[in-house]
């Protein structure tokens, strides 16, 4: 009987792990099942842009596994059993039970409140499609008003700085106030926090720094030093969080729910689940967790990948580096950063701003689309066998 592998989410990480396996290991021996609650590729990376009213492409995850064996079982994953290697999902037709031999964990994150009252209720956000359509909804009612809109976007990460040029430099009639918990642009060097800082003046965005927003209204924003922020749309980009199914399902976990594995993306607890992408604590060779970001779905996906291989067909995984070299951030359609970081993943003192950094940008996103929609692009005549197939769980059925 085939090896059976599940992957649990399409995202960058997960759609890259189940296409890298297809194309290098036989069809004979393996099976592999992919679990997406969506049906389409979502470029999360781009969802910034949805909200402010662009158009982005979402192929149809039937047409890209069209033809590389993969299976796709569209369903939500609400629970993992590791002692009977089962996964129990959910759709319309009641859902059931996926047995595995080998389980890929890249169930991806979403926007965490920190428990701060209101946000739930009235904030907006862009972590996910449905919420990206949401608050465009609301940018487009308020673009119509003859006043306009106040938009205040709440955090000063990468995704909140996106967030803002794209509504102000997409939505020039609504003013956007940027509320950062320390200076903008802390983690940047000097010269890529003065462009950041030049770019939020030509696009007319108000910066409040030091500024730690403490609940959040329909209408407003209090912040902890008693200052009150009118909004009409207030934008929630303050830290993701990942979900339940890896801590209540028993493996190993950090505080914050992250999947704490080895080098090899391997789960310390349960060695027969690996995580990648923002599901995993995976611990750079600067001794640093590697942070949520898309380039950490690639390089925990190639380093996952890689060992399953090898496990499975008896190769030897070289031990690859580990390390995180920069951050690419949009600042609209047309001006963007691109900071570097060094050995500890302190900023680097020179950076590519403008023009250059948002085609570097634009350049890599295609690129992750594209690997993405050709997933077994490349296949090779002869893909490797298996030498050692694990057993069968008993009791689960796919």
């Amino acid at each position: 009987m085939k090896h059976r592998i599940v992957v649990l989410g399409a995202g960058y990480a997960g759609a890259h792990v189940a296409g890298s396996l297809a194309r290098r290991l036989s069809p004979g021996d393996v099976g592999i099942t992919v679990v997406n609650a969506e049906p389409d590729f979502v470029q999360r990376l781009r969802l910034h842009q949805l909200a402010a009213g662009q158009e982005i492409e979402a192929p149809r995850l039937a047409d890209v596994f069209a033809g590389t064996g993969i299976r796709l079982r569209l369903a939500r994953v609400t629970a993992v059993d590791p002692e009977r290697r089962a996964v129990t999902v959910a759709d319309a037709a009641g859902g059931g039970e996926i047995g595995y031999d080998t389980l890929v964990h890249a169930l991806g994150s979403h926007g965490a409140d920190h428990g701060v009252p209101g946000v739930a209720e009235h904030a907006f956000d862009v972590a996910g499609r449905p919420s990206a359509r949401r608050l465009r909804e609301r940018l487009d009612v308020l673009s119509r008003r003859d006043e306009g809109g106040s938009v205040l976007v709440v955090g000063d990460g990468l995704t909140g700085i996106e967030t803002a040029t794209e509504i102000a430099e997409s939505r020039p009639r609504l003013s956007v106030t940027l509320a950062a918990r320390g200076e903008l642009g802390a983690r940047l060097s000097a010269g890529a926090r003065g462009h950041l800082r030049l770019t939020c003046g030509r696009l007319g965005i108000t910066v409040l720094e030091n500024t730690a927003v403490a609940a959040v209204e329909a209408t407003r924003a209090l912040c902890a030093d008693g200052t009150v922020l009118a909004s009409d749309a207030t934008v929630w980009t303050a830290g993701f969080a990942v979900g339940d199914i890896a801590r209540v399902a028993g493996l190993e976990v950090t505080e914050d729910g992250r999947i704490v594995v080895e080098r090899t993306m391997r789960s310390v607890s349960h060695p027969d689940v690996y995580a990648v992408g923002d599901s995993a604590h995976a611990v750079g060779d600067n001794g640093l967790p590697l942070p949520m970001s898309c380039a950490t779905a690639g390089y925990t996906g190639r380093r996952a990948t890689d060992a399953i291989v090898g496990r499975l067909t008896g190769r030897e995984t070289a031990d690859s580096k580990l390390e995180y070299l920069g951050n690419h951030i949009s600042l609209g359609r047309r001006d963007g950063i691109l900071q570097m970081v060094d050995g500890e993943g302190r900023a680097k003192p020179t950076y590519i701003g403008g023009r250059k950094a948002a085609r570097i940008k634009a350049g890599v996103l295609a690129m992750s689309l594209w690997a993405t929609s050709h997933p077994t692009f490349g296949l090779p005549r002869r893909r490797h066998r298996l030498t050692a197939v694990a057993p069968v769980s008993a009791g689960a059925v796919v």
